[in-house]
């Protein structure tokens, strides 16, 4: 029997301490990264910048994890972490968030509203009859 073909989205990306981009990633994958990205990133999947990574751009993206340095727009669609060791100067759009005492966030949050739910009770409690 044949194996099936594994999605894209289980593949990473890493790029390493020292290593410095410039330019815009964009990927259907989670990526990680320890080194400097000057540039734009789009994720489909988690976003991880490491205790010695460096983001000066904006980051889109399904999930994050924050270790190191970011200074920019970050655009998280589920949960962005704030760990005890980042910094962030810029601005915040997600639905959750989550900040370890020691994190460093400098600039503004946006967290979604919660969409209605079916069945929830009318405005100004009026009822059909």
């Amino acid at each position: 029997m044949a194996k099936n073909f594994e999605p894209e989205t289980k593949l990473h990306n890493i790029i390493g301490p020292g290593t410095k981009i410039k330019g815009d990633i964009e990927t259907n994958s989670d990526l990680r990264t320890d080194g400097t990205i000057i540039g734009n990133i789009v994720s489909k999947g988690k976003v991880v910048v490491g205790e010695s990574g460096n983001i000066q751009g904006e980051i889109n993206c399904t999930n994050c994890e924050v270790l190191g340095t970011i200074d920019g727009k970050v655009t998280v669609s589920e949960l962005l972490s704030l760990k005890a060791t980042s910094k962030l100067h810029g601005e915040i759009k997600t639905s959750k968030l989550s900040i370890e005492p020691g994190a460093i966030f400098t600039g503004t949050c946006d967290m979604g509203k919660k969409p209605n739910l079916p069945n929830a009770t009318p405005p100004n409690n009026e009822t059909k009859k």
